[in-house]
């Protein structure tokens, strides 16, 4: 009597909390390797779409289409389930997470999901990190999102309307001056490309001349862009202070009350446009997970990415605090470059994890960096080698078009930048669309009255 041939394994259940870089990437590698039925792949985030940051201040600036800098979950990760939802509480002995979606009619209470997993991969990003500065709340601008890059566009060519129509000095002077506090990458990449799309845009508005406008950046430390290497940063302020844009070391933003800038160095100042660009944190949700943190708020982490003291669950990214093997003693700092590389290097342990193999360590070294700073400007650090102006900027669009995740929105990308070369800058602002209804809204007011 032959023996019934035992049933196959059920799939092992891999869960990824967070849809940006590491979870995108992650999961794209995942589906590209797994064998038919070996795992079950679900991926959990608030937003139904990643946005590849890096692109973020182009789209702000229109150099690209918004649309184009996101990637829609869903239609990439065809091999997965998507759930809209935001981790709410971990249970590892379990190995079950608590997840809450919306509630699927508006005006009804949200509700929770329990997903369990055998393999856990944590990387929800990272948020803006904000100081009790007063006023900041009231009249500050962020910029970590595609909705956040959009409105601050449409709030600048807003502030040239405003100057080129008004006829009180204080009024125009106050329009016409924008500060960024932070010396980062998303800060110096975000004024400088809105600072060269608003310089190109006074041309076409009546009584507002280039040298009209007034750009502050403010920054606490020594200098900035102070993940990149201290040539490139001198390079950049040189480059932007040539531009006529101030760059305030040193500097702490103290207070911004009743639309007035005061700053740590004494001088105070009307501005109607402040962005908030200094720095990010980790997610919250890490330390309700009870996992082990960092003082950051990051996960700890060995090499192999796994989190110290949790089988099973695996991070990267901005809230992962990884060992850099390149630099003893110091983690890997939190920008793209790495999470790109740790998401590879994540999903290949994976495999490695459930097919029994062994796993390898995440080991790079940062080669250089590459900041565009407008249209055919930009400046470059490789391998030692500084590069600035035309040559750094076409390069920096030569690196992200390659990065860039599916050959979709390299395409999409792409055409974006050939026929920003061809044809004229846009520079019309539709402020109206963070407010579809307002129109609607008024004309009823009017009939009724």
């Amino acid at each position: 009597m032959t023996t019934p041939p035992a049933p196959p394994a059920p799939p092992v259940r891999i869960l990824l909390v967070g849809g940006g870089h590491v979870g995108l990437y992650t999961a794209l590698r995942l589906q590209q390797r797994l064998r038919p039925g070996e795992a079950e792949l679900t991926l959990v985030d608030p937003k139904s779409y990643m946005t590849y940051q890096p692109l973020l201040a182009e789209a702000a600036a229109g150099a690209v289409d918004p649309r184009h800098v996101i990637v829609p979950l869903r239609r990439v990760l065809t091999h997965a389930t998507v759930v809209h939802g935001r981790l709410r509480a971990l249970d590892p002995t379990a190995r079950s997470a608590t997840v809450t979606v919306p509630a699927p009619v508006h005006g009804h209470p949200e509700r929770d999901l329990q997903l369990p997993y055998d393999l856990l991969v944590l990387a929800p990003g990272a948020i803006a990190r904000t100081l009790p500065v007063p006023g900041l709340a009231e009249h500050g601008i962020g910029f970590h999102s595609v909705e956040e890059a959009v409105s601050l566009r449409n709030h600048v060519l807003a502030q040239l309307d405003l100057a080129s129509s008004t006829r009180d000095p204080a009024l125009r002077e106050a329009a016409l001056t924008f500060v960024f506090v932070g010396g980062g990458y998303a800060g110096t990449g975000a004024l400088a490309e809105l600072e060269d799309m608003a310089r190109y845009a006074t041309r076409h508005y009546p009584g507002v001349q280039a040298e009209d406008l007034h750009w502050v950046l403010v920054e606490a430390g020594k200098r900035i862009l102070a993940e990149t290497e201290p040539e490139v940063g001198l390079r950049t302020t040189a480059e932007l202070r040539g531009r006529n844009i101030e760059v305030r070391l040193g500097t702490r933003l103290e207070s911004v009350v009743d639309g007035v800038v005061s700053l740590s160095d004494g001088s105070r100042f009307a501005a109607r446009t402040l962005v908030w660009t200094a720095g990010v944190r980790a997610n919250p949700v890490l330390r309700e997970t009870r996992l082990p943190c960092d003082a950051q708020g990051r996960l700890r982490c060995d090499a192999t990415l796994r989190v110290i003291g949790a089988d099973g669950v695996w991070a990267a990214g901005d809230g992962a605090a990884v060992p850099d093997l390149t630099r003893p003693g110091e983690c890997c700092a939190p920008n793209a470059q790495h999470a790109v590389r740790q998401a590879r290097v994540l999903a290949d342990n994976l495999i490695a994890e459930l097919r029994g193999e062994p796993v390898t360590q995440y080991r790079h070294e940062l080669k250089g960096s590459l900041t565009s700073l407008g249209l055919h400007k930009g400046v470059a650090q490789l391998r030692g080698r500084a590069l600035h102006g035309r040559t750094a900027w076409l390069l920096h669009r030569a690196v992200h078009l390659r990065r860039v995740p599916t050959l979709d929105r390299k395409a999409r990308v792409l055409a974006d930048w050939v026929l920003a070369g061809l044809l004229k800058r846009e520079i019309v602002s539709m402020g109206a669309l963070e407010q579809p209804r307002a129109g609607f809204e008024t004309v009823m007011g009017q009939e009724h009255e």
